[in-house]
């Protein structure tokens, strides 16, 4: 019995999309193996932020009578700690 013209069409669309499916798998897996190295950048930064927001709460602390500029702010530095270390836990969250 011969094959009707609509299935044979099918058949082709089945096969367009399998070639289709196949270049874009192809193209995420090229992504994928070029996109850790491009945020090789965010582990140094949230580390270096957050230790200078600790650092910053510590000299307060012990010397913060003693630095001029800390002295000024008063409790600001407080804030001004807490915000470079909330800052390091938001730049954490690029990191894959």
């Amino acid at each position: 019995m011969p094959e009707s013209k609509t299935r044979k069409a099918a058949d082709e669309k089945k096969k367009q999309k399998k070639a289709q499916s196949l270049v874009e798998n192809r193209e995420v897996k090229q992504r994928r193996t070029i996109m850790p190295g491009q945020r090789a950048w965010v582990p140094p930064l949230f580390i270096t932020v957050g230790l200078v927001g600790v650092a910053w709460l510590v000299v307060y602390y012990i010397a913060g009578n003693k630095v001029p500029l800390m002295q000024n702010w008063g409790n600001w530095n407080i804030l001004i700690a807490m915000g470079l270390i909330a800052a390091a836990f938001s730049l954490a969250t690029l990191w894959k």
